[in-house]
């Protein structure tokens, strides 16, 4: 090969290494976008988990409060078998995926406030350690779940967002990325929960 020949192929050689160097730059974006999406989605996943935990702390607790205060509220058996139904729904729903679970919960959290009400007409109630022993943990747990939710709901609308915005999304929709953790929203009447003290 002469010299005027290597010359000819000069350019031709440049444009190739400019398209090899525009698809090493692409497989490094696919990459990119799609171990973040899997990192982001890990993550939700993560934060669920937590949730779980801490609801799992809350059903545990449940059956103990309705045990203890069950001989006091002889005439509120209504109210405490609306607790154990709510229990055993939430319980139930863990199965079927956040949205069922996190609509369980609130159901949950309902029947607690009911029976956080009726306890107020209870004043021996006030008086009983274990009551108010059990009380704690349970506002305790409370106090948790709120946070997790909080952090759940923040992961997915990171996830979320990631998954929808320009160009990662063409990652999302070729791999099958799609939206699969519904935010946790807290009903109205949870918003306004009773403030409760068996002090």
């Amino acid at each position: 090969m002469t010299w005027m020949t290597l010359l000819a192929l000069e350019p031709l050689w440049i444009g190739l290494g400019v398209v090899g160097l525009f698809f090493l730059i692409l497989i490094f974006w696919f990459v990119g976008g799609y171990n973040g999406l899997v990192r982001m989605r890990n993550e939700t996943r993560n934060q669920w988990s937590q949730i779980d935990v801490q609801l799992k702390r809350r059903h545990d607790l449940i059956p103990n409060l309705v045990s203890v205060v069950k001989d006091y509220m002889a005439f509120e058996q209504e109210t405490l078998e609306n607790v154990t139904k709510a229990r055993n729904v939430a319980m139930g729903a863990a199965s079927q995926g956040p949205g069922a679970q996190a609509a369980a919960e609130n159901g949950l959290s309902r029947a607690l406030a009911g029976l956080y009400v009726v306890m107020e007409n209870y004043p021996e109630l006030k008086a009983n350690k274990n009551v108010s022993e059990l009380q704690e943990e349970l506002t305790s747990t409370e106090n948790r779940i709120a946070y997790s939710r909080q952090a759940y709901n923040d992961s997915v609308m990171r996830y979320d967002t990631a998954r929808e915005q320009i160009p990662t999304n063409i990652v999302a929709g070729m791999c099958g990325f799609r939206q699969e953790f519904p935010m946790w929203k807290t009903e109205e009447a949870e918003k306004a929960a009773p403030k409760v003290s068996l002090r």
